[in-house]
């Protein structure tokens, strides 16, 4: 596909949450195309350590960034103009699940699912926008999930940051198109990463999910946001056959609660 020989030469792109799955799969893959890449993780050390798997040292950088805080965002921003000079591409891929039941789940735990998944989110939006608009062009792409179109229980808050996550995206993308910003909201489903091992687990731990399905690749997941951003999309669900889980959900939400009351069973 024209796509994926596209040659990023010049283009900068800031990867939160990369020191590993898909956020260290979507540094590889934008590097691998041309574009200087800022890999950014709450842990320095995790952050160089992925930087050095995926290679192109000499057009990387790995940087701590915690996006609960909108000062070490900011830092970064600085940074990373002062090393460019410019951000082309702004991906917000950091957050965590938090496994249990609404009726039993911690409000801290809560909040601070809520802090770095959406609340990250919005701040790393509000930080980078105004360089793009001085720029007069760059895409922001938000990591969504299936989870963010079919609430999924144990899985309940955060399937409500992914919700809103959708929302915010959606909405800004009509807020700055006149500006020549493009933003593009990604909606893996099931993954094969550390994400159910580095969730916040509480203590209702149950698990829904289809026992035949292994979940994709971290790098099928980053070579569809690399196609999403190079076709200017609005929003890309990966795999294609979780559009169908989408639309059936929409249509026959009774059916899909049903199935996913008899898949529910307690995790390891």
């Amino acid at each position: 596909m024209v796509s994926d020989k596209l040659d990023l030469s010049g283009k900068v792109v800031v990867v939160t949450g990369a020191s590993m799955g898909i956020g260290e799969a979507i540094s590889k893959t934008f590097a691998d195309h041309g574009a200087s890449v800022v890999m950014l993780s709450r842990d320095a050390g995790r952050a160089e350590a992925a930087r050095a798997r995926v290679g192109h040292a000499e057009k990387t950088l790995a940087l701590a960034c915690d996006v609960r805080n909108r000062e070490e965002i900011d830092r970064v921003i600085g940074l990373t103009l002062h090393h460019y000079g410019r951000i082309d591409v702004w991906i917000n891929n950091a957050g965590h699940g938090l496994l249990d039941s609404v009726a039993d789940a911690d409000m801290a735990a809560c909040r601070e699912t809520f802090d770095t998944n959406l609340f990250g989110t919005i701040e790393s939006m509000q930080a980078v926008i105004p360089v793009m608009k001085q720029q007069g062009s760059g895409t922001i792409v938000n990591i969504s999930s299936v989870a963010g179109h079919v609430p999924v229980p144990f899985l309940a808050i955060y399937s409500a940051t992914k919700f809103a996550m959708n929302a915010i995206g959606k909405g800004a993308r009509v807020e700055l198109k006149k500006f020549g910003i493009n933003v593009l909201t990604v909606c893996p489903g099931y993954v094969r990463t550390d994400f159910g091992a580095n969730a916040i687990r509480g203590r209702e731990l149950k698990q829904v999910r289809p026992g035949s399905v292994r979940g994709i690749s971290a790098e099928r997941v980053a070579r569809a946001v690399f196609r999403g951003y190079s076709k200017n999309k609005r929003e890309v669900i990966v795999p294609w056959t979780m559009h169908a889980v989408v639309k059936i959900y929409q249509l026959f939400p009774g059916l899909v609660e049903w199935a996913m009351l008899r898949m529910a069973k307690p995790t390891v």
